[in-house]
């Protein structure tokens, strides 16, 4: 019945748990004996084949297990709805400790799902699963959105939390607009917040790479607005960063704080806006990226660093022919593990990062 294990995604302080089914069915799940429903305002879902139950994250976390419940439907009918009997799956879940966290970050597989997955296995066991952007090639296909959840379900067998954030990649093609529907959203928003453990972040989605007006889009993107309200989004963070969270850290696929060459040259005036609040406000210790398909670490002050960067940026993806290399991590408690991998089976480079970068200027 389930294609895939779930896929447990954090946004705000809830867990998305999202699987797809190889047949039209209800779906339900079961944490400590309560039960969380597919629902649209009363109504079970079973209309499409990926399915999302939200559940509070301190409930599953506590209760370090859930059931899945899937109920196939015969037929569908205004009345006297036929069913075939209920089918039931339980998966241990571990949440993300307070300290010295292991996490894998994986953007721009663009398809590939063999190859990300292995460079995932140099790194070993791990407490999070970071998608970052571009995972398919685009959205032109609903069938490729079961790369995602293929990875997800070899890395994590449904018992490990997951962020996943949006790419530019991600916005093309025919089912794009129904992105939100097959990925973990905030009230259909691509941008949230998310606490696991001893971390705290945001994750952002710049969308496209170019301006929108930008002929290869065909009028299709709408990307300024879009980031106008994440600007508001960034504010309304400031106000609500967790006093104890020992990791402040920002998701983002583009690595918005460094300025392209033309067509890539956009926004400066609103990416300068973001990065100043990160800088003088949220003061994150680390931002993750993906988009450029390199391997770098970028201290604040380097030369590609026009924006005033808020913190390190680690680019942690590299592509070729059947290839794939990744960024692990281990978030200590005074320090940050770099460590990035191949698929091959070796390991590229380690880095550390310690202490907080910058300090609340005094006003």
């Amino acid at each position: 019945m389930l294609k895939t294990a779930p896929a447990v995604f954090a946004v705000n302080n809830n867990y998305q748990i999202m699987v797809q089914t190889r047949r039209t069915c209800l779906f339900s799940v079961k944490v400590n004996g309560k039960m969380y429903y597919d629902e649209s305002n009363g109504i079970m879902r079973s209309a499409s084949e990926i399915h999302r139950v939200a559940v509070p994250l301190k409930e599953l976390d506590k209760a370090r297990s859930y059931t899945v419940i899937i109920r196939p439907v015969v037929r569908r009918l205004p009345y006297f709805t036929l069913t075939a009997p209920v089918k039931e799956y339980t998966f241990s879940f571990r949440p993300v400790p307070e300290c010295n966290i292991k996490a894998y970050h994986i953007s721009d597989a663009h398809n590939m799902t063999k190859e990300p997955i292995s460079a995932a296995g140099v790194f070993g066991k791990i407490d999070l699963l970071i998608l970052n952007g571009d995972v398919i090639s685009h959205s032109g296909n609903p069938k490729k959105f079961d790369n995602i959840y293929k990875i997800c379900s070899e890395l994590t067998k449904g018992g490990i939390p997951v962020i996943f954030s949006r790419g530019n990649h991600d916005m093309r093609g025919k089912y794009a607009e129904q992105f939100a529907e097959y990925t973990p959203n905030d009230q259909g928003n691509t941008y949230y917040s998310f606490r696991l453990g001893g971390l705290w972040g945001i994750v952002l989605d710049c969308g496209e790479d170019k301006s929108d007006d930008h002929e290869e889009y065909g009028f299709t993107v709408a990307c300024h607005d879009f980031r106008i309200r994440q600007t508001e989004f960034l504010k309304a963070q400031a106000k609500q960063i967790p006093k104890d969270a020992y990791r402040r850290l920002v998701i983002a696929h583009n690595p918005f704080t460094q300025i392209f060459e033309p067509p890539f040259d956009i926004e400066k005036e609103l990416y300068g806006k973001w990065t100043k609040i990160l800088r003088e406000e949220i003061m994150p210790h680390l931002m993750l990226c993906g988009h450029t398909h390199e391997l770098t670490v970028r201290m604040p002050g380097d030369e590609l660093d026009h924006q005033g960067q808020p913190c390190p940026v680690i680019t942690g993806a590299y592509i070729g022919k059947k290839y794939f290399a990744g960024c692990g991590y281990i978030f200590g408690e005074n320090e940050t593990k770099v460590i990035f991998t191949d698929s091959k089976g070796r390991i590229l480079q380690e880095h550390r990062v310690t202490g907080v970068i910058r300090t609340r200027p005094k006003a």
